[in-house]
C-alpha cells in the first residue's frame, strides 16, 4: 500500500506544522541555499537511520526493503 502525495500534508496540518516539497537540481547555488536553510534550522531533514561507512552494504539492503521513513545516512567520518 503506497501513500498518496497528500498524506504528508494532511499529517502536517493535523499537527499544525508547515510541510512542503523541495526538489533539488544538480545546481551549486541551490545546494548552497539548502545548506543555509539547514544551518538556520528553517528546514530539518527526517533521518530514519545512520550507518557507519563500514556498514554501507547493510544501509543499501535496508533501503531496498522500502520501509525507511526518512533519509538513510552513511556516515563517512
Amino acid at each position: 500500500m503506497s501513500a498518496d502525495i497528500t498524506t504528508p500534508m494532511r499529517l502536517a496540518k493535523k499537527r499544525e506544522v508547515t510541510y512542503s516539497f523541495l526538489f533539488a537540481r544538480p545546481d551549486g547555488d541551490q545546494l548552497a541555499e539548502i545548506g543555509e536553510l539547514l544551518t538556520a534550522e528553517r528546514i530539518r531533514p527526517v533521518i530514519d537511520k545512520v550507518f557507519p561507512f563500514e556498514q554501507a552494504k547493510e544501509a543499501l539492503e535496508y533501503l531496498a526493503q522500502g520501509r525507511a521513513k526518512g533519509k538513510v545516512v552513511v556516515k563517512v567520518r
